[in-house]
């Protein structure tokens, strides 16, 4: 692993406290294994397991070694082959491991024959993400949302685990919504999952409902989103005055919260924060939480979080990119905020705004630059927003209200024939007053 690799986790594993800690229970011994193809990926591969480091440190075990296989494929059986697996077994049973954590994923024929060479429980990354939004999902459709993810994810693996699935655990992969009596037979657990889809369809459909309210408002939205643990909360909070729940901690955020978003020079807009993506984000949580993320793609403006004291932000640029995209986020305009300048370096932040140009820094946590930061959003907004010449009737004081609500009224005068009004509005709400449209030059 590299010394910036090394400096980070340590740095991040001192500031994060995972939930079972608090709770007492006591702490797996992990070894954790990544593998890569060529010598030119061992530098991805070093940040990867920093990351899993991170990751496993959070779900509430020690990542005691972290090991980088070099292979050309993964073995169908093994996914590591026999001689490497007989070396990391003897290596295991020597540092008393008690969880072998992979940075791929699995199939569950590879599992089980890891799990019956360490002796000891064998868990991929899916699962071990799957972990960790189970324990930091505390409203009824965040736990029902991981637990339709940990039911898909299991469906293949029920094989001759009846006895596995039902028993209590507190190690990575045992825990979580439904996780103390899982059934072992495939129909219930199907019957499970349907019922778990209905639930999130009727809740889904009042989060379509709640956003249809928002839109007849005529207020842009904006909605930040980034990698877990950049600062997002804290943007928000800071942005907003917001009491969101703010910890030093991947996966904190895993619902959505909408506030109204008072800018400079009059500009109003509603803002949400979203869940934190991660490098490979488990296709089961993307499709689960897909109701949660619609917040991201129903948005006018994503307010793009970047942690510029990571080793890799690139990467976590392009991770957060790859999941827009999955979940049809594209195109929408972005506004890109490398957060935490009060620890980043001040070269690796000033790379960062020239290569990515219109982009900005600040710190959510110390407030610096964070006028910048509304400046930007003020910017992308405008952008979609236009200036119109309104003669609004007296008897429809209520437009005249709702103007003043939605938009930025730049004049306001009394004639005979009612109020008239220049004001910057979103597209939309505009187009909606073409009724009382009025030609400046009259």
């Amino acid at each position: 692993m590299t010394d910036d690799s090394r400096t980070h986790v340590a740095r991040q594993r001192s500031r994060l406290t995972a939930s079972v800690t608090d709770l007492e229970v006591v702490r797996q011994r992990a070894l954790l294994v990544g593998m890569v193809r060529d010598t030119g990926s061992v530098a991805e591969g070093d940040r990867s397991l920093a990351e899993l480091e991170l990751l496993t440190d959070t779900a509430g075990s020690d990542p005691i070694e972290a090991v980088l296989v070099r292979r050309d494929r993964p073995d169908p059986a093994t996914f590591i082959g026999k001689g490497k697996l007989s070396e990391l077994v003897a290596e295991s049973h020597m540092l008393d491991i008690d969880v072998v954590v992979f940075d791929n994923e699995l199939s569950p024929a590879q599992q089980r024959n890891l799990q019956l060479a360490f002796q000891c429980d064998v868990v991929d990354r899916v699962a071990l993400i799957l972990d960790i939004f189970a324990q930091h999902a505390h409203t009824h459709e965040g736990r029902l949302q991981v637990e339709l993810a940990q039911h898909r994810y299991r469906l293949p693996r029920l094989r001759g685990k009846g006895i596995e699935l039902s028993r209590l655990g507190a190690g990575i992969g045992t825990r979580g919504p439904g996780e103390t009596k899982l059934e072992t037979d495939r129909r219930r657990i199907l019957e499970r999952v349907s019922k778990i889809e209905r639930e999130l369809k009727d809740a889904a459909r009042s989060r379509d409902t709640r956003a249809k309210s928002r839109k007849r408002s005529g207020l842009p939205v904006a909605s930040i989103v980034g990698y877990t643990n950049a600062g997002k909360s804290t943007l928000f909070n800071r942005l907003t005055d917001a009491d969101v729940l703010v910890e030093d901690r991947l996966f904190a955020t895993l619902g959505s919260t909408v506030r109204r978003l008072d800018l400079p020079d009059g500009h109003r807009a509603l803002i949400s924060d979203t869940v934190g993506f991660v490098r490979r984000l488990p296709h089961e949580l993307v499709e689960a939480f897909r109701s949660t993320l619609d917040e991201a793609a129903d948005a006018d403006l994503l307010v793009h979080v970047v942690d510029a004291s990571d080793p890799d932000p690139d990467g976590q640029i392009a991770a957060v990119r790859e999941v827009l995209t999955e979940i049809d986020a594209t195109g929408i305009p972005e506004i890109l905020v490398f957060n935490k300048i009060d620890i980043a370096e001040p070269a690796v932040v000033g790379r960062l705004l020239t290569v990515f140009g219109g982009s900005v820094s600040a710190s959510a946590l110390t407030g610096e630059h964070i006028e910048e930061v509304a400046a930007a959003i003020v910017q992308g907004l405008d952008a979609m927003t236009v200036t119109v010449d309104l003669l609004i009737p007296y008897e429809r004081g209520d437009l005249v209200a709702s103007l003043h609500d939605t938009g930025e009224v730049l004049d306001e005068h009394h004639v005979v024939a009612g109020t008239e009004i220049t004001a910057r509005l979103p597209a939309a709400k505009a187009e909606a007053l073409t009724a009382y449209r009025r030609d400046p030059t009259d």
